[in-house]
């Protein structure tokens, strides 16, 4: 028996042996390769294809889909000869489209069908890419090679930031001017490359967002030290090393608080997996590129803000003198280390190797040296003033009472309360964006729920979300299980992927990181190069049937060709609505506007931006024309007005949570003078858009314009009722004003909720319609200003002069002010005294 499991495990060897072969001398090896590499350097430049939900975000994200489109048809033909379903992980392979499938199934309950769509592109582009990770890691070659382009795309994406820290950022806009997406009014400007925030400077690199970039440190740093400790050639060591620190500086400038707290968390992780030896490496390394770090980070601190206000090259070069010095002392110190100290280490600590629970000591240690290092800086103990005076409040602020832990928590409370109504299926993707105002506790503004896992579930449901989590915790099992089993050497290869998925899938528990798709893409790149490499038990199929081992690469090359087809047309779609934004700059000529337009309409109908929340869009265009028609010629007017009603129309049934439509189809009823219809429709949209006050206003206003027009018919009880339910109304506002004062003191409520001036205009007349003049006064006095320029300040003094003298009282200074703008007004306010209301 023994005898013919050796043979087959030598004929199973052999054919690995000659896959891996045919997998490094193929052509397609190499175009994946070439694809690979530039997508890594390209994509992180393009805003690292924020999933912004606009035109402005949407065509680096098409690119992105056509290249993956093209990168699955290379896989398709790479897999055709060296593809088997033998073992157990190939399945997983194959079950990476279970993500895009669950997206595309909840498409049937999409909140807005743009976003969704969207979603389901960007799904079949992480697919692409698990898959690309998978093959292209299945030797040591293209391990290598990917891994590679992981560390120095990552180290380029460094040294960028820190050229706009240091004030060489006109260099760095040339330096990658000529492919990155740079600031509309300035080629050489790569915009908020630094942000300015209530916490002053904060580096984000490509990224123009701190705490994303800081995730994206973690991952970088940790990766660094990875092959720091691993790495037995002083060259590999000195440069990893050398690099380290700027990284650690970077990570110090994002002043991510989530990310000093995650960090350490990762790197706990990290150490589990390594022997003890390397484990004291590891914090012995990490320690000294933390302090080396800590030591000159105020001087590089001051030097970036001060460079920020005033540009000097004398002060730029101090700057980076310091940095550099700093990390080749440190890259030094990491090589004498690893040359002496290490070997040494791993001697007198190889008796405990073989002990079961020996390497958890260490991170057990490490944590309770942690706990006591966050209590120093945390507490005041004198040892937190080593930081930098940002720095320093940052670290003060970490505690669960501070605004944005609250505001966070607040999100994913509403976001539970979003899943709860679309439990199984989910509301498709973007659906936080879409939902969030009809959910949110108070009226903040934030399209991202913070928090990827709580995003993907209502985006998703619990159908698509167990499905994310079961393929991932099914890779983590097969990745575990085969690196306690393997040889050091071959754990070393693919533990950098460990690395990069642990660090990304850590800070995205707190953060919108995965919405950025170039961080998605890198995830899946990395779950595919963990599972590529790992041994799980063969399947139960003996057959070289065609139909068993091919159909697999002809359905991904079906894919990629369809995926291509989509791409093309939606990218083509957004070119084209470019050109209408060159044109319209240009003319005024209604044709060569809508000729460009119809045609992006025509490749991506239902689009919201080329409909009607552009810049420019076909409905806005309609009513433009409509109105110059009624100037001109009314008759001509109605045939725009219903072009417009019908797009409006069709755009509502895509998009029935877009508040701009709701908007415009309230006021395309008012242009008709259809009131009873609009009030209807403010009544119906005021449940989804609870903490925006135009619908209220709306609803209060054309209650009390109903109810005139039944006091004219002499419906005394319509009038009544009218009047009531604007009251009701109003309240419903004053209730959600109250309920905002039980908010912790800590956290902010957003945007603004209150009365408008509008609001209690309304009230106020219905208050003196219904004889409590007292009342009416008391709502209109707050809000009226000493402008009398301004209509609306009029008519509410207008009324509330009115209401006073109702009360046999006076106001003559206000009285004066106002009939020194207008003289009339003075019987304006006779003629409200003399109705019988």
């Amino acid at each position: 028996m023994s005898a013919s499991k050796n043979a087959y495990a030598a004929s199973r060897a052999k054919v690995k042996g000659t896959a891996t072969k045919t997998e490094t001398s193929s052509v397609m090896f190499w175009l994946l390769i070439v694809f690979t590499g530039l997508f890594m350097f390209w994509a992180p430049f393009q805003r690292a294809l924020f999933n912004g939900g606009t035109y402005d975000f949407e065509r680096s994200i098409y690119s992105a889909s056509l290249w993956s489109s093209i990168i699955l048809v290379l896989i398709a033909i790479l897999a055709f000869f060296v593809f088997k379903l033998r073992e157990k992980k190939d399945i997983l392979t194959i079950l990476v489209f279970m993500m895009p499938l669950t997206y595309v199934i909840s498409l049937s309950n999409a909140a807005s069908h743009y976003l969704a769509t969207n979603m389901v592109y960007i799904q079949m582009l992480y697919a692409s890419f698990f898959i690309l990770g998978v093959f292209l890691t299945k030797n040591k070659l293209g391990t290598t090679i990917l891994s590679t382009l992981f560390l120095v795309t990552g180290y380029f994406i460094v040294a960028f930031g820190l050229l706009y820290w240091l004030g060489n950022g006109n260099f760095a806009g040339h330096l990658v001017g000529w492919f990155a997406l740079m600031d509309s009014t300035n080629p050489n400007l790569y915009r908020d490359a630094i942000m300015t925030d209530s916490n002053g400077l904060r580096l984000t690199s490509v990224f123009q967002y701190a705490n994303t970039y800081a995730a994206f440190l973690i991952m970088l740093s940790l990766s660094s030290l990875f092959y720091i400790v691993k790495s037995n050639k002083w060259y590999i060591v000195a440069l990893n090393a050398f690099l380290l620190v700027p990284t650690l500086i970077s990570f110090w400038l994002t002043l991510s608080r989530g990310a000093i707290v995650v960090i350490p968390a990762v790197f706990l992780v990290m150490l589990f997996f390594f022997k003890i030896s390397r484990q004291i490496v590891s914090l012995l390394q990490f320690g000294l590129a933390f302090i080396a770090s800590l030591i000159i980070l105020q001087k590089v601190t001051d030097i970036g803000i001060g460079l920020q206000t005033k540009p000097s090259g004398a002060e730029s070069w101090h700057g980076w003198w310091i940095l550099l010095l700093t990390s080749l002392i440190y890259a030094g110190l990491a090589i004498v280390i690893q040359r002496y100290a290490s070997p040494w280490l791993e001697r007198i600590t190889a008796r405990f190797d073989s002990k079961k629970y020996a390497t958890f000591i260490l991170p057990v240690a490490a944590i309770v040296i942690g706990v006591i290092g966050a209590i120093l800086i945390l507490s005041d103990t004198g040892f937190k003033n080593i930081l930098p005076d940002n720095v320093r409040t940052r670290v003060e602020n970490i505690n669960f009472q501070q605004h944005s832990v609250l505001e966070r928590g607040t999100f994913y409370k509403d976001a539970v309360k979003l899943w709860k109504d679309y439990p199984i299926l989910g509301a498709g993707g973007g659906a936080w964006a879409a939902l969030y105002e009809k959910y949110q506790n108070n009226p903040y503004t934030s399209r991202q729920a913070h928090n990827f896992a709580l995003q993907y579930l209502v985006e998703a449901g619990a159908l698509g979300f167990l499905a994310f989590v079961g393929f991932v915790i099914a890779i983590f099992v097969f990745y575990i299980r085969s690196y306690i089993r393997s040889s050091a050497e071959k754990r070393d290869l693919h533990f950098l992927f460990f690395i990069v998925t642990v660090s990304l899938l850590a800070h995205s528990m707190i953060d919108f990181d995965l919405s950025y798709v170039y961080l998605g893409a890198i995830l899946f790149l990395a779950l595919g190069g963990m599972l590529s490499n790992t041994s799980s038990t063969e399947l139960k199929i003996k057959s070289d049937s065609f139909a068993i081992h091919k159909s697999f690469p002809l359905a991904i090359a079906l894919l990629g060709l369809v995926m291509f087809f989509i791409s093309a047309r939606v990218l083509s779609a957004n070119g084209d609505y470019k050109e209408t934004l060159d044109v319209i700059k240009k003319s005024q000529d209604y044709n060569q506007i809508v000729a460009p337009l119809d045609k992006a309409l025509s490749l991506h109908p239902g689009h919201p931006d080329y409909l009607l929340t552009g810049q420019v869009s076909r409905i806005g265009v309609l009513l433009q024309v409509a109105n110059q028609m009624q100037k001109e010629d009314p008759t001509k007017q109605e045939p725009f007005m219903t072009q417009a009603q019908t797009l409006l129309d069709e755009l509502l049934k895509k998009e029935p949570h877009n508040r701009i439509a709701a908007l415009q189809q309230l006021n395309m009823l008012l242009l008709k003078g259809d009131k009873q219809k609009a009030l209807d429709w403010a009544n119906a949209q005021i449940p989804n858009y609870p903490w925006y006050t135009d619908m209220y206003e709306k609803s209060i206003g054309l209650n009390i314009d109903l109810a005139n027009q039944a006091k004219e018919k002499g419906n005394t009880q319509e009038y009544n009722t009218r009047l009531d339910s604007a009251l009701a109304t109003y309240q419903e506002v004053l209730t959600r004003i109250d309920s905002l004062k039980n908010l912790p003191k800590e956290q902010g409520q957003g945007r603004e909720f209150a009365v408008t001036p509008s609001m209690a205009l309304y009230v106020g007349q219905i208050k003196f319609m219904k004889g409590d003049y007292a009342a009416a006064a008391t709502e209109l006095q707050p809000h009226i200003t000493d402008n009398m320029d301004d209509q609306m300040n009029r008519t509410l003094t207008r009324w509330y002069l009115a209401a006073v003298q109702k009360q046999g009282g006076k106001d003559q200074a206000l009285l004066d002010k106002l009939v020194a703008k207008d003289p009339a007004e003075k019987q304006n306010i006779d003629a409200i005294l003399a109705t019988k209301f």
